[in-house]
């Protein structure tokens, strides 16, 4: 099979016979039905599930290509060792393949280091773990607030972590298990495995898209638990990036009627988005409710538009 797409990017093709697909990874490839007419099973086997849910056993984990005029049955195929197996490194974006920034470690206008780190409950990303805010951090930013934590890359325990960044496709420049650095044509996507204990996986952006950007572990269980960060890019052009309509600006008279009340006895922990710069200036001791528990810092990108490297 020839892999043609991961993520929604376009890749030079590559020919595998097995692809490893980490949670939220997608991949496209050309399949060439030149085998004889027949029943053929199409196999995925979790790397991890519960008792006895691994395997092929009774048709487990498998599908039926059957070609035109095959017989209405089970196939009677067996699985080959792979030969020939996806190495991430191997794929390459199809156009404009280069990385933003220069080409050399560090070449970028921002670089941060993300250290993943769990305690037994709780996953920290550079000794913070993520907990959603009761106000969402794009109607913190709508409301005019510009304290904002950029709640923010090591692997820790329960790896190979796959992560996923919202608003962006990312270039690889260091895939799990590489040892050097590729600038020149890495596979461009927007879901990768940070890999296990030593990797050093990198990505490389353009900060082009204002907004709040979650990048965070895609096994549920994992997000759950605090591995997650949020990004704030370039915060002074979110709001004519996201326009509010009308209907959104109608809500507030609304909820200060109903709601306002009783966030002020006490008895309401929520807050309208737009509605939440005010609060905040008369609840300063509860700002902690709202903001999860997260430390607070400065506006993460600011105004600054450029390439930032993970």
């Amino acid at each position: 099979m020839t892999i043609i797409e991961a993520d929604g990017e376009n890749t030079e093709p590559l020919t595998v016979d097995l692809i490893q697909i980490f949670a939220a990874q997608r991949y496209s490839f050309v399949l060439n039905a030149t085998q004889p007419i027949d029943n053929y099973w199409i196999r995925a086997n979790p790397s991890v599930a519960g008792t006895n849910g691994t395997g092929f056993t009774n048709g487990i984990n498998s599908a039926i290509l059957r070609y035109v005029g095959a017989p209405i049955q089970d196939p009677n195929t067996t699985q080959t060792p792979s030969t020939n197996p996806l190495n991430e490194t191997n794929l390459h974006a199809l156009t404009d393949p280069a990385a933003p920034g220069k080409p050399y470690p560090g070449g970028v206008d921002l670089a941060l280091n993300f250290d993943f780190t769990f305690n037994g409950t709780r996953f920290f990303a550079n000794n913070v773990s993520y907990t959603s805010p009761t106000v969402p951090v794009l109607l913190q930013i709508l409301s005019g607030y510009r304290d904002l934590f950029p709640a923010l890359a090591s692997a820790a325990p329960g790896s190979p972590h796959p992560f996923h960044l919202h608003g962006h496709a990312f270039s690889v420049v260091r895939s799990a298990g590489q040892i050097g650095y590729n600038y020149v044509n890495p596979v461009r996507r927007d879901t990768v495995s940070i890999g296990e204990t030593g990797d050093n996986v990198t990505i490389r952006f353009e900060t082009n898209n204002p907004g709040p950007w979650f990048l965070h572990c895609h096994i549920d269980w994992h997000l759950e638990a605090g591995m997650a960060v949020v990004l704030a890019e370039d915060i002074p052009d979110i709001p004519s990036a996201v326009p509010v309509p009308q209907s959104w600006e109608d809500l507030c008279p609304i909820w200060n009627a109903i709601c306002l009340p009783l966030l002020y006895m006490n008895q309401l922990k929520l807050s309208c988005g737009f509605c939440h710069c005010r609060i905040l200036e008369a609840h300063r001791d509860t700002a902690n409710d709202f903001f999860g528990g997260l430390n607070v810092e400065r506006a993460f990108l600011g105004h600054m538009r450029g390439v930032a490297q993970l």
